[in-house]
């Protein structure tokens, strides 16, 4: 059994790696014996985490580079060809909320701007097709390979005052299982997409929403969020790293095309 779920020398690129959760992912991921690229717009960010895993015992190369520029998205590809030879798995992790696309009072929805709309909408769903597109055309030509997209639980269950952030995941998960369906059908029925759907964990972009500035303490929103998950708590990082080794190891090699909600049982609970 453990071999299914072997996962060493496996050679990951992660967008977003930079960041918390695909950070604590990318290390994970080299922990268990894979080869990780950490991609990020912020390379200071991705070095960070790549020079921890090398700290680790690990194998990572730090990658920077803009999702929503499909050259640089080139440039990142062909950057970790030249570290690890291939790529076998693809993690869109890049993405994220904006404070300006949040209708929290006093901000209505009517008055939420564009610009901070399109930001939202064209860094998780545009910043995750164009490095689909990238990297899934590599892997059509190799015949076999593996992206795993981050959605949201708000792809399940709309949350207030986000809609932008909601859309957008919502859109990420379709595409997954569009995606899925294409590379099986055009290309190879061993290239698999799949996404996962964390629910709730405390990042740099929802922190102002969920605790208090001054006293670190839950806001209504977050005392909120905590009742209605069955486990009673935020998730951590590492809740993350089971399912995303199963959607890249043989264990799930008849899985293509699903939305895995890692959530604390969050979309399984009406409230009452």
């Amino acid at each position: 059994m453990a071999s299914m779920f072997d996962i060493t020398g496996a050679c990951v690129a992660v967008t977003g790696g930079g960041g918390v959760l695909c950070g604590a992912m990318a290390r994970a991921l080299a922990a268990a014996g894979a080869k990780v690229a950490v991609i990020d717009y912020n390379l200071a960010g991705a070095q960070a985490v790549a020079k921890a895993i090398a700290g680790d015992g690990g194998t990572a190369v730090a990658v920077g580079a803009n999702v929503l520029e499909k050259a640089a998205v080139e440039k990142a590809l062909a950057d970790t060809l030249e570290a690890f030879g291939r790529v076998d798995v693809l993690v869109n992790g890049a993405g994220g909320n904006k404070k300006d696309a949040t209708s929290a009072p006093p901000v209505a929805f009517f008055d939420l701007p564009a610009d901070a709309i399109r930001w939202v909408f064209e860094l998780n769903c545009l910043g995750t097709i164009l490095p689909s597109q990238v990297f899934g055309r590599y892997m059509a030509g190799r015949g076999e390979g593996n992206i795993i997209n981050i959605s949201s639980m708000n792809a399940f269950r709309p949350l207030t005052n986000i809609a932008a952030y909601s859309g957008a995941k919502a859109a990420v998960s379709n595409f997954t299982q569009w995606l899925a369906v294409y590379m099986a059908q055009r290309h190879s029925t061993k290239i698999r997409v799949n996404a996962i759907a964390p629910g709730f964990f405390l990042t740099e972009q929802n922190r102002f929403l969920l605790t208090d500035e001054a006293t670190g303490e839950p806001t209504p929103r977050g005392r909120l969020i905590i009742d209605h998950t069955p486990m009673g708590r935020y998730g951590d990082p590492d809740d993350l790293v089971g399912a995303l080794i199963w959607l890249m190891s043989d264990a799930s090699r008849f899985v293509t095309g699903v939305v895995v909600p890692v959530d604390g049982g969050f979309s399984a609970f009406s409230g009452v």
